[in-house]
């Protein structure tokens, strides 16, 4: 990679974390995308590997948050009746 696209990547990279810190997230992904493409300019079949599993991994990904919606659901069913049957325990 030359030495000017290295500058390009790293700088815009660390300029996004600082966005991102400072919370001002549509600059930090606009920053994010910039070096991104530089890095896309340099490896294009590497970023056409990616491209093409992309559709696997936002599967998988919706997979993941099914099973942590469903989980949240029966943690939140199982606090709820313990919390009710304690709130009777005090009330008696």
């Amino acid at each position: 990679m030359d030495g000017w696209k290295k500058a390009a990547f790293a700088g815009s990279i660390g300029v996004a974390t600082i966005l991102f810190l400072k919370r001002r997230h549509a600059a930090g992904v606009l920053a994010t995308g910039v070096g991104l493409a530089v890095l896309a300019s340099e490896y294009p079949e590497k970023f056409e590997q990616v491209r093409r599993s992309l559709p696997e991994y936002f599967d998988r990904g919706m997979q993941v948050m099914e099973m942590a919606a469903r989980a949240g659901k029966r943690i939140t069913a199982a606090a709820g009746q313990s919390a009710v049957e304690a709130w009777d325990e005090i009330g008696r």
